[in-house]
C-alpha cells in the first residue's frame, strides 16, 4: 500500500481516494498522519465541490445540454476525488479541474455525436447574403473597432463575448468551443463529431459572422450585453 505524503499545499496522495477515505485499520500510518491526510483529503473535496457551478457554466456553454453537462462535471468531480494525487499543485485548482473537465466534454461529445451534430433551422441559415452583396463587399460599412486588444483586457468584454458565444445556434455554438476553448484541430473535430471538413468550416464561418455582429452590436456599438 503506498504512503500518503502530505506537502505544503495540505495534499499529496499516493493512492486512490477511496482507499485514502477508508484509512482507518487499511493504511499502516500513525494516527496523527492519517487523520491529517483525511483533513486534507476533506479540505480538497470541500474545494472541488465549491468550484462545481463554475464547472457546469463551462460545460454548457460547450454542450448546449444541461443533462450533458452535469454528467461531464460529475464525470471530472469524480476522476478528481478518486485520484487526487494527480494534482500536484504546480496550477490552480480551477485551472487544473478545467484542465480535466475539457477531456470529460471531448468524450461526451464522442459519444453523442449524432445529435451533437443535428442542425436546427438557426444552424443552417447563410447570413452572407444579408451581410455581403454579389461581388462579396459588405453591404454596410462595419464600424471602426478601434483597438480590439484594449477590450481583451477587461472583463466586461469578456462577459459580453461569454452571452454571444451562449447566443450562437447550438452545433455552431460546439464547433466553435471546440476549436477555440478545447484547441482541437479541424482534424479531431470532424473525427469525434464524424462530419465533413467543408461542413465544420462552413459551420465556423457562419459562427464567427454572427459572434461579430454580436459583437458590434453589444459591445463595439456601446450596447449592452445580450439578455
Amino acid at each position: 500500500m503506498g504512503e500518503l505524503v502530505l506537502d505544503r499545499s495540505g495534499l499529496q496522495a499516493a493512492g486512490d481516494a477511496r482507499v485514502v477515505a477508508t484509512a482507518a485499520g487499511i493504511l499502516t500510518l500513525a494516527p496523527s498522519i492519517s487523520r491529517n491526510a483525511s483533513t486534507a483529503l476533506t479540505d480538497f473535496a470541500r474545494q472541488v465541490e465549491a468550484l462545481r457551478p463554475q464547472l457546469v457554466r463551462f460545460a454548457r456553454t460547450q454542450l448546449r445540454n444541461d443533462a450533458w453537462a452535469e454528467d461531464a462535471v460529475s464525470e471530472t468531480v469524480l476522476a478528481a476525488l478518486e485520484k487526487p494525487q494527480s494534482f500536484a499543485g504546480l496550477s490552480q485548482l480551477k485551472t487544473w479541474l478545467v484542465g480535466v473537465l475539457k477531456h470529460k466534454v471531448v468524450d461526451l461529445l464522442r459519444k453523442q455525436s449524432k445529435e451533437a451534430t443535428a442542425l436546427t433551422d438557426e444552424d443552417a441559415q447563410d447570413l452572407d447574403d444579408g451581410l455581403f452583396d454579389s461581388g462579396g463587399h459588405w453591404r454596410e460599412a462595419p464600424v471602426d473597432w478601434g483597438d480590439p486588444e484594449a477590450s481583451c483586457n477587461r472583463r466586461e468584454f469578456f462577459e459580453v463575448l461569454e452571452a454571444c458565444v451562449e447566443h450562437l445556434p447550438a452545433v455552431q455554438g460546439r464547433v466553435f468551443m471546440m476549436r477555440e476553448w478545447l484547441e482541437l484541430d479541424t482534424t479531431e473535430i470532424c473525427k469525434e463529431l464524424q462530419i465533413t471538413t467543408t461542413n465544420l468550416w462552413v459551420l465556423l464561418h457562419r459562427a464567427r459572422l454572427r459572434l461579430r455582429e454580436c459583437l458590434q452590436l453589444r459591445w463595439f456599438g456601446g450596447r449592452s450585453a445580450p439578455t
